[in-house]
C-alpha cells in the first residue's frame, strides 16, 4: 500500500545532466532535466525546480520553481526560459525538513567569491542544528529552513587553507562531507561542471548515465564517441525515458567531476574505521520504483525475493494470493511462487482518486482509501485469501480493505508484510510518524490482527529482508572495485535504523 496513505513520506529526487561535445549544444538539456524529473516523480510531489547554465566564464544561470507536480511546474513557457543552457541540474520535492513552501524549493542557487553554485540535495543532516549555528557564526543568515540552503552556504564559505584566489571545489566539498556524515545525495552546478557527491555511508542512491542516439540505445554498440551527454540521477528508472544508458552508481563517500569531456572520480572520503556503508533498506522496500537497479540488483527483483523469504517465514493455509495494488506486486508474486499459491488479483484501483495523505483526519483517511478500491469479486468469493503489503504503519488503512475484501466474499483474509515493523522515527530523509503513532509501538500491536479485522497477521523479519536484500548482490565479501586510477574495497551494509532503532551514526540534537 501507498505509503503516504500511512503517514509515510518519501525523500526527494535528483537529476543533472551535461551535453558532451561542443558548446552551444543540440542537444536539449531542459527537456532531458524536466523527463527526469517526471520519472524521478515518485520521490516527491511537492515541488520541482531546475536550474540551467550556458557553462561560460562568467556562466549565466537560468532557473525555474513551482509547487506541485513537474507536469504543473514546467509549463511550455519555463522550458523556453531555460532552453539556452549546456548542462543543468533538477529537484523534486517532499520535505522531510523545512516548510511546504516555493522559498524552500531547490535547487538553490548563491553567491560565492568565485562565481554561483547551484545545489541540489536528496536527504537530511542528522546534525543540521550544530551546522545551522556554524553557519550563523559566520555571519551567514538563512533564510529558509531548509538543510539544503544549509548545505549551500557551507560550500560557499571559504576553506581554511584555501588561496583566496584559487577556489578548490573538491577541499570545499570535502569539507563538508566531514562536518556531516550523512544524509546526502549532492549535485553541485558550478561554471562548466557538475559534481556528482554521495555520503560516505552511502545512505541516499545516485548513479550515472550516458546519453546515446536513440539507435543506439539498445545495442551494445555504443562506444564513448556515441556520447551525447552525461546524466546523473537518483535512480536508474529515469534513464530510459531520455534516452540515457546506465554507466554506473555513485560510490559511497565518491567526489564524481562531470563534464562535456566526461564523468571523472576526484576523491573519495572514507568512513571512519570499521564502519559499513548504510544504504537505506527502504529504498528497495518501498522508495524506488521497481525498474531501478541499486548495488547491480534491479528493485522489483529484491522485492520479489522478499515476498519469497516472507512464504517460508509466514506460511499460511489458504487459497489464493494477492496484494494490495501495486507497490506490493512483486512481493505477492514471490509469495505465491514459494507457497504454491495461485496469484490473482482481488481489487480494481480507481486511478483518479486524490492521495488520502491529504486528507486531515482518520475517518477521511479510510473513506478515502475506500473509494480508492473496488472488489473483483469473481476471482476469489468463498476463497481464503492471503494479502500481501508492504508495511502496516498506523494500521488504519489495511483495515477497510479487509472489511471490503470480507463483504464481497472472502471467507478469510490473512495479512502478510513484506518487510519488518517500523518502530523507529528516521533522521536521515524519510517523513516517517511520531513513535507513538506507530502501530508497532501501541498496544493494539499485541493483537493487530483483531485490531485491523484480519484472521491472521505476519511480517518480514528484519533477519529476513536483510536476507533478501543481500542476496542478490554479487559478493558480500569485500569486493575490488576501481575508482579512478586506484582500487577500494567495497563493503555492503544497509540502514534499517527505522526498524531496529541502530543509527548508523551518533545523532546529535
Amino acid at each position: 500500500m501507498e505509503f503516504e496513505e500511512s503517514g509515510i513520506g518519501e525523500e526527494c529526487g535528483v537529476f543533472g545532466c551535461v551535453a558532451a561535445g561542443e558548446w552551444p549544444t543540440q542537444l536539449e538539456v531542459a527537456q532531458v532535466l524536466t523527463l527526469g524529473l517526471v520519472a524521478l516523480q515518485h520521490r516527491g510531489q511537492e515541488s520541482a525546480g531546475i536550474v540551467t547554465s550556458n557553462g561560460a566564464s562568467p556562466p549565466t544561470y537560468t532557473a525555474h520553481k513551482g509547487m506541485g507536480l513537474v507536469s504543473s511546474a514546467f509549463p511550455p513557457e519555463a522550458l523556453l526560459k531555460l532552453r539556452y543552457g549546456n548542462l543543468g541540474i533538477g529537484h523534486t520535492r517532499y520535505s522531510t525538513t523545512g516548510n511546504s513552501e516555493l522559498q524552500n524549493c531547490q535547487p538553490f542557487v548563491v553567491d560565492t567569491l568565485h562565481g554561483k553554485i547551484a545545489v541540489a540535495h536528496n536527504g537530511e543532516l542528522v546534525n543540521a542544528l550544530a551546522l545551522r549555528k556554524k553557519v550563523m557564526r559566520h555571519g551567514v543568515g538563512l533564510s529558509t529552513s531548509s538543510d539544503s540552503e544549509l548545505i549551500t552556504q557551507l560550500l560557499a564559505l571559504t576553506p581554511p587553507m584555501e588561496e583566496l584566489d584559487a577556489p578548490d571545489w573538491v577541499a570545499r566539498i570535502k569539507n563538508l562531507m566531514t562536518e556531516t556524515p550523512t544524509s546526502y545525495s549532492l549535485l553541485v552546478m558550478h561554471k562548466d561542471v557538475v559534481y556528482a557527491v554521495r555520503d560516505p555511508y552511502g545512505n541516499r542512491p545516485l548513479c550515472i548515465g550516458r546519453l546515446v542516439p536513440i539507435s543506439k540505445l539498445h545495442t551494445s554498440g555504443a562506444g564513448e564517441g556515441d556520447t551525447e551527454g552525461w546524466v546523473v540521477s537518483s535512480e536508474s528508472c529515469s534513464f530510459q525515458s531520455i534516452g540515457a544508458k546506465y554507466y554506473r552508481e555513485v560510490l559511497p563517500g565518491e567526489i564524481v567531476q562531470i563534464s562535456k569531456h566526461g564523468v571523472k572520480t576526484l576523491s573519495v572520503v572514507p568512513r571512519p574505521e570499521g564502519d559499513l556503508p548504510a544504504f537505506c533498506i527502504f529504498e528497495y522496500v518501498y522508495f524506488a520504483r521497481p525498474d531501478s537497479i541499486f548495488e547491480g540488483q534491479m528493485v522489483y527483483t529484491v522485492r520479489q525475493r522478499c515476498g519469497q523469504q516472507l512464504a517460508i517465514e509466514a506460511p499460511t493455509d489458504a487459497d489464493v494470493v494477492s496484494t494490495v495494488p501495486e507497490s506490493a506486486t512483486p512481493a505477492a508474486l514471490g509469495y505465491a511462487q514459494q507457497s504454491g499459491l495461485p496469484y490473482i488479483e482481488v481489487l480494481c484501483k480507481n486511478r483518479y482518486v486524490g492521495r488520502t495523505f491529504i486528507q486531515p483526519n482518520t475517518r477521511l483517511r479510510q473513506l478515502g482509501v475506500a473509494k480508492k478500491f473496488g472488489a473483483l469479486t469473481d476471482n476469489f468469493a468463498g476463497k481464503r485469501v492471503v494479502l500481501i503489503d508492504d508495511s502496516i504503519v498506523r494500521g488504519n488503512t489495511i483495515s477497510p480493505i479487509i472489511k471490503l475484501l470480507k463483504e464481497a466474499g472472502a471467507t478469510e483474509v490473512h495479512i502478510r508484510v513484506a518487510s519488518p515493523p517500523i518502530r523507529f522515527p528516521c533522521y536521515m530523509g524519510i517523513n516517517i510518524p511520531t513513535k507513538e503513532e506507530l502501530i508497532a509501538n501501541r498496544p493494539e500491536f499485541q493483537d493487530i490482527a483483531g485490531y485491523i479485522g484480519a484472521d491472521s497477521v505476519q511480517y518480514l523479519t528484519v533477519e529476513g529482508l536483510v536476507s533478501a536484500v543481500q542476496g542478490g548482490i554479487a559478493s558480500l565479501q569485500e569486493k575490488d572495485e576501481t575508482i579512478g586510477s586506484k582500487k577500494t574495497s567495497r563493503r555492503v551494509g544497509h540502514c534499517t535504523a527505522c526498524l531496529t532503532g541502530k543509527y548508523p551514526v551518533e545523532l546529535e540534537w
